[in-house]
């Protein structure tokens, strides 16, 4: 079969690329808001906004999972080079979409009252403000879920640098915004009415983005119903794992607290954001890997994906091995030197473990979207509803016998069982042969990496000072990168990986 979309490694490449630029970028500049942000609005006023941020980020929940779906259906028509499906597969998604925003909006309006009044601790004074504000939260779900649907039809065609030119300046406003409209005298009510301005125009921006590489939705409005009840079931199931995620992945907060204290919460919390925020890496490959698995899978272009799917996996161990490494071996220094003697005595250890954990959790992304993609998301979901009793179980135990310690063992377990069951179920469901993880030298790659975990850890154990220990880890890094560079990357991905970034870069500053 022919596919109606060229997937291959240098494309692949370059979009994660412009998606790693277009998540950081973002992320310093909050870095650089926040401070000036949360002092104009002082504590009260910056928690409403935290929470106005926060539910801006789980509207999606409303869509049912029909964006995820938009996505991998669009992908699949492109896959099968049936591009004539994709204007009744945008609008009957996009109709449906403003129809669950409006009843999801009006749900939350309904809830408003209640939520202010009696769950949330608001100062009196601000009462009033936290009322309009969340009222035109609200009054934004419509416009949220069709951003996200008109930027996954995009990502379906493997548009990247149309959706990063788009969601960049989007994701930059929602921290540049406040403190923009501080220094102009708003309150909280502006604030957010700003926020989802700019959230209306990037809307704008893709759907304008979307007449350009489909021209079709342009000419053609077609609303097929007979397209709805499969995209509700495909997205039913990336529902399930959307919701029960988060509290896999936060339920240890709430047991610590629960068992030990709130100050061990705190003492948790810090090594575990440290190591999770190199989740932005899986995150971005993700996004590519995605829409391709369902291209390719529809496209019946078997060899080809088992090729992109075991050199992700490479790529991860590559890139996020190195990097936990390090942070694992200097927990107890970067601890020390971030937060102070008292943070490196009690969360070195938790660090160290939720490093490998947050390794294997990376490595799973890969048949995730691979399960996904392929049309199989109730394999995830079922996963996650069978493993949230018996993890609560043994976070339970653990805690009550290790502290946060214990936590930290009880989530990385998890992991490791979550990834296994996501390896073993997409060679099981025949989605990908055994041998692909096998034969492009993943193996030696996680040799590799185990003699550098080796080595690395006797670096401690010099007793010399910490600039002395450092520089002899940037010697064993680079020959580890030296060898893995020579030995495990091939010439076909060194000219992807070298191409992508030159061409990655060239797409965001918007030249050819």
């Amino acid at each position: 079969m022919t596919t109606g979309l060229e997937i291959h490694g240098t494309l692949l490449a370059r979009n994660t690329v412009m998606n790693l630029v277009g998540n950081v970028i973002p992320l310093l500049v909050g870095l650089a808001t926040i401070p000036y942000v949360a002092r104009g609005l002082g504590a009260d006023g910056f928690g409403i906004l935290s929470i106005a941020w926060v539910l801006l980020g789980y509207f999606s929940l409303f869509d049912l999972g029909l964006g995820r779906a938009t996505t991998k259906f669009v992908a699949d028509a492109l896959g099968r080079g049936e591009v004539g499906q994709i204007p009744g597969l945008v609008w009957t998604s996009l109709g449906f979409q403003f129809l669950f925003g409006a009843a999801g909006g009006l749900v939350v309006a309904a809830v408003i009252p209640f939520l202010v009044n009696r769950v949330l601790k608001i100062p009196p004074s601000l009462i009033g403000e936290t009322k309009v504000t969340f009222f035109i939260l609200a009054a934004s779900l419509p416009v949220v879920l069709a951003t996200n649907a008109l930027r996954g039809v995009l990502e379906a065609g493997q548009r990247f640098d149309l959706v990063n030119y788009v969601k960049a300046p989007a994701n930059i406003s929602v921290f540049l915004l406040p403190a923009i409209a501080l220094a102009l005298g708003l309150h909280l009510p502006g604030i957010v009415l700003l926020l989802i301005l700019a959230r209306l125009a990037a809307t704008l921006a893709y759907l304008v983005l979307c007449f350009k590489v489909f021209p079709a939705l342009a000419r053609t409005f077609l609303f097929e119903y007979w397209m709805l009840r499969p995209m509700l079931t495909y997205g039913g199931w990336l529902t399930v794992s959307n919701i029960v995620a988060p509290v896999l992945t936060y339920m240890d907060r709430f047991v610590i607290g629960t068992l030990v204290s709130i100050a061990a919460v705190g003492y948790y919390t810090a090594p575990s954001e440290m190591a999770t925020r190199l989740w932005f890496i899986p995150f971005s490959m993700s996004a590519t890997l995605f829409p391709a698995f369902s291209s390719l899978e529809a496209a019946g272009a078997k060899q080809r994906l088992e090729e992109i799917y075991s050199r992700s996996v490479k790529v991860l161990l590559l890139t996020l091995g190195p990097m936990l490494l390090v942070i694992a071996v200097f927990a107890s220094d970067i601890l020390r030197l971030w937060l102070g003697e008292d943070f490196a005595v009690k969360g070195t250890l938790v660090l160290q473990i939720l490093s490998i954990g947050v390794l294997i959790n990376s490595l799973a992304s890969a048949p995730y979207c691979l399960l996904q993609g392929t049309g199989r998301p109730d394999v995830p979901a079922k996963f996650h509803l069978l493993e949230l009793p018996l993890y609560a179980g043994v976070l339970w135990f653990l805690v009550e016998r290790a502290g946060i310690a214990g936590a930290a063992v009880a989530w990385s377990l998890r992991q490791a069982v979550d990834a296994t069951l996501l390896f073993w179920f997409s060679c099981r469901l025949r989605r990908v042969s055994f041998q692909a993880l096998i034969t492009k030298g993943i193996l030696w790659c996680a040799g590799t990496l185990f003699g550098l975990g080796v080595i690395l850890p006797t670096i401690l154990t010099t007793g010399h000072v910490l600039l002395v220990r450092l520089f002899l880890s940037v010697l064993v890094l680079a020959l580890f990168g030296v060898i893995a560079w020579s030995q495990a990357v091939d010439r076909r991905e060194k000219s992807a990986i070298t191409s992508a970034f030159s061409q990655g870069i060239a797409a965001l500053r918007g030249t050819k």
